[in-house]
């Protein structure tokens, strides 16, 4: 793993925000009106940091992403994990994916774009 702490910072913030559902300090990861783009929607969204990140964890009852692979590259940092998870209606699942950080001048994300198998999260 290879790191300067900027990726790492995001990481220890996702999981604070999934243990807690306290999303302050991850938000506090994002540069201001930053892109933000999910594999289902393969597009950026129009909502706010707080808005996104609160729309993901909201269709878990309980979630844990391990990071398995972190690099950074001057303004870029690629995130591989693997997330455990029990949504809402009680199933369990598991998936594997990938984000893509964009930093500015700042240390703060101004692009994330998150891939990801999304027929985990389909009925079984």
């Amino acid at each position: 793993m290879s790191t300067d702490g900027r990726a790492q910072t995001f990481a220890d913030a996702l999981r604070q925000f999934e243990e807690s559902g306290d999303g302050g300090q991850l938000v506090g990861c994002f540069a201001e009106s930053p892109e933000l783009v999910r594999s289902e929607s393969n597009r950026s969204t129009p909502q706010d940091v707080a808005e996104f990140w609160n729309s993901y964890r909201d269709q878990f009852s309980q979630v844990r992403t391990e990071f398995t692979t972190i690099q950074e590259g001057g303004d870029l940092a690629v995130l591989e994990w693997h997330t455990r998870a029990r949504l809402d209606a009680g199933r369990s699942i598991d998936y594997d994916g990938v984000s893509v950080l964009t930093f500015d001048d700042q240390a703060k994300v101004r692009r994330f774009a998150t891939y990801f198998d999304t027929a985990a999260f389909l009925p079984a």
